[in-house]
């Protein structure tokens, strides 16, 4: 399985949506960290977004698996970026 770094971008506008939905989306992320499908999470300090780094098959599997999160089923997040992450040095090294 690949590894998959996901960037969410955050706008103010959407702000009190993503305080809505967060404890659904932070039970989510620790589901599944849990069964090995979500490495790592966590919001950046300067509140523009998070970053996520997930396992999957592919990208189509990362973006079909993302779907699933409750930031992204209510449209709280303003911009997704996944790309494919090769880890080097570190706990997810190839």
């Amino acid at each position: 399985m690949a590894i998959f770094a996901v960037h969410y971008s955050y706008a103010p506008p959407k702000a009190a949506l993503r305080d809505a939905h967060r404890p659904l989306h932070r039970e989510w992320l620790g589901e599944e960290n849990r069964a090995g499908n979500v490495l790592m999470a966590g919001p950046y300090p300067d509140g523009s977004g998070a970053l996520i780094l997930v396992r999957a098959e592919s990208l189509d599997g990362a973006e079909a698996f993302l779907a699933n999160d409750p930031f992204i089923a209510h449209e709280a997040v303003d911009g997704v970026r996944v790309v494919e992450w090769t880890p080097v040095f570190g706990p997810f090294e190839s």
